[in-house]
């Protein structure tokens, strides 16, 4: 199977338990930290252990800032589709565009039938789910009434709207051959689980979505292939979390799997997701997409699903051009340092913004990935920072010591503040060089304008560097005699004002370029 050219999107999986019930927005809430694309949580309407879902969703979305939100399936025979448009048109419009369609036919059917709902036959649900797909799409229409005659779900005159904020996906749940078929035929993504749909059988799923589309008259690239997880002995991924990026890498250019959901019940597993998995699977599929090549087949990649179907409306595989609701984080203009490594009244802007623009949602991703990799930035200094004062603290008096084992401890603390302040370094070098070597040459061949601008981003890395061997040095110093304990103080404070506000600054001029122009890699 191909890789169909999606951006790669990393969420979570959240129980939301009625017995912890603070916990799924918690992980919610780091997730959106962590930097995250989607969270979701399953609808069971009938446990009376689980919340509601759409309850969870609607706190979660009021209790974060970026991530898209989503049910991890309706459950369509509880959820009247009348209803369920209405409720996910309303919750985008009041999460600024983040929120996508997550259904399903049905399961349990004795649960649903005890709550009151149909018992459907396999072609029954089928049938119900095409018109559920129907009803929403018509009510997201704007103007007049709205007519469906279907066996299952009608509508008799009622009026169209809210519309969402933003052209909100529907993923379908499907396992069959017909609701496969399905897929390929309405729908903006296909939803598959580990345990119902193994690796071993995603390329016959993916054939018959295919091959469904193309007789619709859609590209099969207007399917966007997401992936419900399940790590651990006979699941999938196999092994440590360190292992998963290969595996991931090989389903998205093998089978065109663009969006993977962990389950997560531990917070420091979901943290690891976000800030080791998902950056080492992107540059995998990355690297493989610069050179050309599909891992299985050795062929270039089909074109995506932005670039096959851009022209086509909604609901058949393209997205309607929106505003930007992509936003740059603001400086906190909060200064732990004295020093300043450049005047910021001097820095150029670039050219205004065409205000009426519209951007399709996929032009938007780039802007919306480099918030995110600044957001595990800011968020990796928040602990760099933390961890470096647990370390001053511990070691105020190193040379007072009462014992051999604090002695011991002291200097463990700050072996273990050496790697982590090397990994934070390394990797906020590397994505300034990135951006240096790659991301500056295409932005400066698309719009000469930001040349200015581009050259100051490019002086402010460079300063940026030199704090950061300013704070190796020191780090250094501390380690080895315990000397250097305000150096190493001073560059961190140093650090975390320079690279806050430089970050503010290129998202300011950078996001909108971004989205216009892409990012050349």
């Amino acid at each position: 199977m191909p890789d169909y050219g999606h951006n790669l999107l990393f969420g979570t999986v959240l129980m939301p338990s009625a017995g912890q019930a603070e916990d799924a927005v918690a992980s919610a809430k780091a997730a959106d930290r962590a930097g995250l694309d989607l969270v979701s949580v399953p609808d069971h309407p009938y446990r009376p252990g689980l919340l509601d879902a759409w309850t969870v969703l609607s706190f979660i979305a009021a209790s974060t800032s970026r991530v898209r939100v989503f049910p991890n399936v309706a459950s369509l025979p509880l959820r009247p589709p009348a209803l369920l448009a209405r409720a996910a048109a309303g919750l985008d419009r009041l999460s600024g565009g983040r929120v996508e369609l997550g259904i399903g036919a049905g399961a349990y059917w004795d649960s649903i039938a005890a709550d009151g709902g149909p018992r459907r036959t396999p072609g029954e649900a089928v049938r119900a789910t095409r018109e559920a797909v129907e009803v929403i799409r018509a009510l997201w229409t704007q103007g007049g009434s709205v007519h469906v005659d279907g066996e299952h779900y009608r509508l008799d005159g009622a009026s169209s709207g809210p519309a969402p904020a933003h052209p909100v996906g529907i993923w379908i749940g499907a396992i069959g051959p017909r609701m496969l078929d399905l897929t390929g035929s309405v729908a903006d993504g296909w939803l598959p689980s580990v345990p119902h749909v193994p690796p071993g059988r995603l390329a016959a799923g993916h054939r018959i979505i295919d091959e469904a589309a193309v007789r619709a008259g859609r590209p099969p690239e207007a399917v966007r292939r997401l992936y419900n997880l399940s790590p651990g002995p006979g699941g999938f991924p196999e092994g440590p979390p360190g292992a998963w990026p290969e595996q991931l890498a090989a389903l998205a250019l093998e089978h065109g799997t663009s969006a993977f959901l962990l389950p997560v019940q531990q917070p420091r597993l979901l943290e690891l997701f976000a800030a080791e998995v998902a950056p080492a699977t992107r540059e995998l599929v990355s690297a493989a997409r610069r050179s050309g090549t599909d891992t299985a087949s050795g062929d270039r990649p089909r074109p995506s699903a932005e670039e096959a179907g851009s022209d086509l409306p909604h609901g058949r595989g393209g997205s309607l051009p929106e505003r930007l609701p992509v936003r740059a984080t603001p400086d906190d203009r909060v200064r732990r340092s004295a020093e300043r490594l450049w005047d910021e009244s001097t820095r150029p802007t670039g050219p205004a913004v065409d205000p009426d623009r519209r951007y399709a949602r996929s032009a938007q991703e780039p802007a919306r990935n480099l918030v995110a990799a600044h957001d595990r930035l800011r968020s990796d200094l928040d602990r760099l920072r933390h961890v470096v004062r647990q370390v001053l603290e511990d070691g105020a008096d190193p040379g007072g010591a009462r014992s051999g084992i604090q002695k011991l401890s002291v200097r463990r603390n700050s072996w273990a503040l050496g790697a982590y302040c090397a990994s934070y370094c390394q990797v906020t070098t590397l994505h300034h060089t990135r951006e240096d070597q790659d991301l500056f040459p295409h932005l400066r061949r698309s719009e000469p304008l930001l040349a200015p601008v581009l050259d100051r981003l490019a002086e402010e890395h460079h300063a940026v560097r030199g704090v950061i061997d300013r704070l190796d040095r020191a780090l250094v110093a501390f380690i080895g005699d315990g000397s250097g304990r305000d150096g190493l103080q001073a560059a961190v404070d140093l650090l975390a004002d320079a690279l806050l506000s430089h970050l503010a600054y290129e998202e300011r001029e950078l996001i909108e370029p971004m989205a216009r122009f892409g990012t050349g890699w």
